[in-house]
């Protein structure tokens, strides 16, 4: 088949117009993942967020507790201590005392440590979280660039 001027013309102008939206169709798409990428990395933060948030409220919870157990030990025991010291018992008394605030310390400390505990696991899943979307994010970044290409 033989092509003629105006025919090559318009063979051009309608390669040149077609190269021209596929380049628009490729930002576009670029564009997409871009969007997606970032929508993915977003939504993996929240996740992180409402886990991190769960276990605050819990190791909260568990201190709490804790707290309200010994301080129960603590008023028992200053209870009796008062008792042994109206009876003329000092000894026993002073005992009793450090008896109570001894409990009352080492469950305080038992949950710090369930606490610290709790945000370390918290911390660990927000930064697994983090990395999973850095790699999307990137996976998205690379999709794009050969799109554009």
């Amino acid at each position: 088949m033989k092509v003629n001027k105006k025919q090559t013309v318009l063979l051009a102008a309608l390669l040149s117009f077609a190269a021209a939206g596929w380049a628009e169709d490729g930002e576009k798409l670029s564009e997409h993942l871009d969007n997606k990428g970032d929508r993915i990395e977003n939504r993996l933060d929240r996740r992180g967020d409402i886990a991190e948030n769960h276990l605050d409220r819990k190791g909260d919870r568990i201190d709490n507790r804790l707290d309200n157990k010994g301080d129960r030990i603590d008023n028992r025991l200053d209870r009796a201590s008062d008792h042994a010291a109206a009876n003329g018992n000092d000894k026993l008394s002073t005992h009793l005392d450090k008896k109570g605030d001894r409990i009352d310390r080492r469950l305080d400390n038992k949950g710090d440590r369930i606490d610290n505990r709790l945000d370390r696991k918290g911390t660990r899943i927000d930064r697994r979280l983090d990395r999973k979307g850095e790699g999307v994010d990137r996976r998205m970044d690379r999709r794009s660039e050969r799109v554009r290409k």
